[in-house]
């Protein structure tokens, strides 16, 4: 081992110093580098409700992260660390919800209370003393199997409703494994403050998420989207598209030949933009975040006299976890529809079987459901959360029974009929799909 000098130690480690606030080159002074990355971190703030344990060890990460500047392997020991921290972060949740008491059943049915439990690790030792293999869980109390690791852990948060989006569980898995590759190594890494970064900001995401807080902007459990009352208009010869704030509308007498529409969506330029408002189509849900229709198609002239009347306004919408409608007939697979518009079909539009799918986007509804009723190896489940893509299918049979597994989830499914418009884009309400292999 090589010998070091104080003097050594407090020498600033000069692979840090070409971290800056435009990405990795030009090389930074010792006391802006410190600057740079005390802001970095400074972002990742922890609400009041989470439990002291989880608390002081997500600040000891964040206070070490510091030294990185004069250690540049302390950001992999950083970043190794946090991901451990993830499980705590369960165990201490697991241990407030219980509020001292766990309902657990053995493989022979008996039921158990366990008393004055305040422990994770006091938990699980009696649990498995007691040859417990199940708790209760979810809204009904159902007993569900546990084993006490972190994948059950994040399942026990997901039954309970502590975290939400259906991409997230692919993540969540990733991170099980790389807390696994951590708690048993084998071989050598070295990350850096990005890294290092990334993973505290993920943490307290989730940490928050855990604890009822979504996180504006974030990248995992982000808060509901501000949207805003806009106009889509489109050129019905040329097929251009235009979208803005109808507040900045032009309000002269003069005509043009385009149509518009007045939605409720997601448009700021350079913040939050839906990349995918010009494939707006009233009838079925072709944008990443909901959009809802105010008013149209029309002209400008009707559209500015009904704006009068209708004021711009701003409101949030959640995005994760959306409820979404599929109607598969013969050999058509439509595209996925709100609940509200499915309901408002008529009946000549309801035959075939429907699925009913949890989802953070239609793409996501869409391609799950396509595979199943597809041909195609390896089929995707065709019941609950998908292992192989992000959906979880509620019901699959009629479509008084979708609505109905649709409403159970919470969404709404009072009757829509919106009138049958659609900005001119490339995307189809429907496909042709291929028979299910026998």
């Amino acid at each position: 081992m090589d010998q070091l000098s104080l003097d050594d130690l407090r020498a600033v480690d000069e692979r840090v110093l070409h971290f800056n606030p435009y990405g990795f080159g030009g090389q930074l002074t010792p006391e802006d580098a410190l600057d740079f990355q005390q802001h970095v971190i400074g972002q990742y703030e922890l609400v009041d409700q989470v439990a002291e344990g989880t608390r002081r060890r997500f600040e000891q990460l964040r206070h070490v992260y510091r030294y990185g500047l004069l250690c540049y392997d302390v950001f992999t020991m950083v970043g190794d660390a946090a991901l451990l921290v993830f499980e705590q972060a369960l165990r201490d949740r697991f241990i407030v919800f219980h509020a001292g008491a766990v309902h657990l059943r053995t493989k022979d049915g008996d039921v158990h209370r366990l008393e004055g439990v305040t422990n994770y690790g006091d938990f699980m030792d009696r649990y498995k003393e007691l040859k417990g293999t199940r708790i209760q869980m979810g809204p009904d109390r159902s007993w569900t199997g546990f084993n006490g690791t972190l994948d059950g852990l994040y399942r026990w948060a997901r039954r309970e409703g502590f975290l939400r989006g259906q991409r997230n569980r692919g993540w969540e898995k990733a991170v099980t494994n790389l807390r696994n590759s951590v708690a048993h190594p084998n071989g050598f890494h070295l990350d850096g403050p990005v890294e290092a970064a990334r993973t505290l900001s993920d943490l307290a995401e989730v940490i928050n998420q855990l604890w009822g807080q979504a996180t504006s902007g974030g990248r995992l459990y982000p808060a509901p989207v501000k949207r805003r009352t806009l106009a889509i208009a489109w050129h019905p010869i040329t097929g251009s598209v235009a979208i803005g704030h109808v507040e900045n509308l032009r309000t002269d007498p003069e005509q043009d030949d385009w149509q518009y529409v007045v939605v409720q969506g997601v448009f700021e330029p350079g913040q939050a933009e839906d990349p995918t408002l010009s494939h707006f189509d009233t009838l079925f849900e072709h944008t990443t975040y909901p959009c809802d229709l105010l008013w149209g198609p029309g002209s400008r002239a009707e559209m500015l006299q009904w704006v009068v009347s209708n004021p711009p306004m701003s409101d949030t919408r959640e995005h994760l976890d959306r409820i979404f409608l599929l109607r598969h007939d013969a050999d058509t697979l439509y595209v996925p529809q709100s609940p509200e518009v499915a309901a408002g079909l008529p009946q000549n539009e309801r035959s075939g079987t429907w699925f009913a799918i949890r989802a953070d986007f239609p793409t996501d509804a869409f391609a799950h459901v396509r595979s199943s009723v597809e041909g195609g190896e390896p089929r995707h489940q065709p019941a609950g959360e998908c292992q192989r893509c992000h959906a979880d299918t509620l019901k699959q049979g009629t479509w008084r029974e979708a609505l109905v597994a649709a409403q159970n989830a919470g969404a709404g499914v009072e009757p829509s009929r919106p009138t049958d418009a659609r900005v001119p884009s490339w995307m189809p309400r429907s496909v042709v799909v291929l028979p299910a292999a026998r």
